[in-house]
């Protein structure tokens, strides 16, 4: 199975790791063209405003809004999260792909961040996951098909429409693979 990376600006890499050793073939994406093959797109954290910009720059905002309507999954994680929003209250840059509201370092600062683990609808393991939030956004409203799968307290920090992953924390930094495992899952059982 072939997972593009988007690799514009921030934690790409241990996304990467991970798939590697899921004996995945992860692909850096920068271009329209290194989307080519791939059976899944993860957007990683980062600066969300940055990436966008980036996205527009390389032309893959539409590239990517292609491989979404046509059933590919994608994930996106903490920023990228923020970047597949419909709404995030404020002009930036989006996919505008997942019906939810997302407000952007709903947490507080850098030195807010913090961890906790999470009950996640529809993982392996049972088990809780292990998250990482920093400087974490969360979904404030989900529209019609949207399931949330995990809350902290009662802020939305995962969920999924079809064919599209949205987390506001950092599975690639946990140790736990169960998530990206889940990916891997839904961009396998796409229909051609």
């Amino acid at each position: 199975m072939k997972i593009g990376v988007l690799a514009l600006q921030g934690a790409f890499i241990e996304h990467e790791q991970v798939l590697k050793r899921l004996r995945a073939e992860a692909i850096e994406v920068r271009l329209p063209q290194d989307l080519e093959g791939c059976d899944g797109v993860i957007i990683p954290g980062g600066e969300s405003t940055t990436i966008g910009n980036l996205a527009v720059h390389y032309q893959l905002i539409e590239p990517l809004r292609e491989m979404a309507h046509s059933g590919k999954a994608l994930w996106g994680t903490c920023a990228g999260m923020i970047f597949m929003a419909k709404e995030v209250g404020r002009d930036q840059p989006l996919l505008g792909l997942m019906d939810v509201t997302v407000q952007r370092n709903a947490f507080g600062r850098q030195v807010d961040s913090f961890e906790a683990d999470l009950d996640v609808t529809g993982l392996n393991g049972g088990r809780p996951f292990h998250a990482i939030f920093i400087r974490a956004p969360l979904i404030e409203a989900v529209g019609a098909g949207v399931d949330i799968l995990a809350k902290v307290d009662q802020a939305i920090v995962a969920a999924r429409q079809a064919n599209l992953l949205a987390t506001s924390f950092h599975p690639e930094l946990s140790g736990d693979d169960r998530f990206h495992r889940y990916f891997l899952k839904m961009a396998g059982k796409r229909d051609e």
